[in-house]
């Protein structure tokens, strides 16, 4: 494999860099420092290179227009409802960025922070960091934080860690939108996630704290499915599913295939859910790589992440770190 690194950017006086992984199978996959975003990931079909990620051409349009094109969210991805939460008995206000909620950390969250990066060539992976003072967007606690992406075949791999002098909230989650195939939106892959269950939602769109079955839903996604209804009209997903406990993390919690079934994606994660989210509100204004427009249901995503506002529900998974309770999270990609 090799690591080629150029300037594509800059961005609050930090140049921001992108670094070119190819791996021996022909895969190439893009880097920048903005967000730790994948910019774009290509893949040998028929002798051709496919993009098979939503992104940009230049820079700029990243600040300005992506609404996390394969960023790197958090510090608490997802939403937080009222955009507060109580820790070790005193209330912290968020900035709200979505109505009453923040969402992936707010507006200046990690995903729009220049990280730095360096190339490991021992393990022939690419290293980012970044430290997020106390305070930053509302969190306590100084964070270092390190996200490595590390590509071998067609195989994706994302560590991330973080360790932090007081207890807060982290939780963090990759947001590659996708799309298989060559058309313009994403309703005709077919999709399978190893869940039973999922967090109902209110009207806010944060979960209500309930865990539903999803058998006899559009959420049942035990069973390959399309992105349509039985009539063939667009199902819109923005759903946090439940992963099955005691699941063997050598099996993939989530199997897409592309329309034209050359490309198949597989996840692995260690993660108690997945977000899965199909393009609902996506409308951008500027074109995205090779000149493509993203309208909804350009891309799906995968997110797979700890559960939406678990600060506000204690039955959720632990989303609280301190220094005796480092953070750690990995998942894998494979498109093949």
């Amino acid at each position: 494999m090799t690591i080629a690194v150029s300037t594509f950017g800059e961005h609050a006086g930090k140049r921001v860099d992108q670094f070119r992984l190819v791996s021996d199978t022909g895969v190439e996959v893009d880097l920048i420092g903005y967000g730790v975003v994948v910019r774009d990931w290509r893949v040998p079909v028929a002798g051709a290179p496919r993009s098979v990620v939503l992104g940009f051409d230049n820079f700029d349009a990243y600040p300005a227009h992506s609404p996390h094109l394969g960023s790197l969210a958090g510090r608490v991805a997802n939403r937080i409802k009222n955009a507060s939460f109580d820790l070790d008995g005193k209330t912290y206000n968020l900035p709200a960025n979505a109505g009453s909620l923040q969402l992936h950390g707010g507006e200046q969250g990690l995903g729009r922070q220049v990280w730095d990066g360096e190339v490991d060539e021992a393990n022939t992976a690419v290293r980012f960091t970044h430290f997020s003072p106390d305070g930053a967007m509302g969190y306590p606690g100084n964070v270092n934080f390190t996200a490595t992406y590390r590509l071998k075949g067609h195989r994706l791999l994302l560590e991330l860690t973080a360790t932090t002098d007081r207890a807060t909230p982290i939780s963090l989650v990759q947001h590659q939108y996708f799309n298989l195939g060559t058309s313009a939106d994403v309703l005709d892959h077919t999709i399978q996630v190893n869940s039973s269950a999922y967090t109902q939602l209110g009207e806010d769109l944060a979960p209500t704290g309930a865990i539903l079955p999803s058998a006899g839903t559009p959420y049942d996604l035990r069973q390959p499915r399309s992105m349509r209804d039985g009539n063939g009209a667009p199902v819109d997903y923005d759903i946090g599913m439940v992963l099955d406990t005691g699941r063997n993390h050598a099996d993939p919690i989530a199997t897409v295939v592309g329309p034209d079934q050359a490309l198949t994606l597989k996840l692995w994660s260690d993660r108690p859910g997945v977000q899965v989210y199909n393009g609902v509100w996506t409308d951008i204004p500027v074109p995205g790589l090779n000149g493509k427009h993203y309208g909804k249901h350009a891309g799906f995503c995968l997110e797979d992440q700890a559960f939406a506002d678990a600060v506000h529900n204690p039955h959720f998974p632990n989303v609280i770190y301190s220094p005796d309770r480092p953070y750690s999270h990995w998942c894998e990609f494979e498109i093949a």
